[in-house]
């Protein structure tokens, strides 16, 4: 029996998670996780580094299906 294939989906810019969502299935993936990342940006307030956060992206993994 082979390893399944993992594979990492990001939700693009101007795409709903529901579209991604259609992708992956018609790529044959499955999502078995869903994992949100901050983005941060970095910002020079009176000489002191600071990050603040700016948006976050949305990222599945997935297995592929066996069919």
């Amino acid at each position: 029996m082979a390893k399944n294939k993992k594979m990492r989906f990001e939700v693009q810019e101007g795409e709903t998670i529901d579209q991604c969502l259609d992708r992956m299935k018609k790529e044959g993936y499955t999502p078995v996780r869903r994992a949100e990342e901050p983005i941060f940006q970095e910002v020079n307030r009176d000489g002191e580094k600071t990050y603040d956060p700016v948006g976050r992206k949305i990222v599945f993994q997935a297995v592929k299906n066996e069919r």
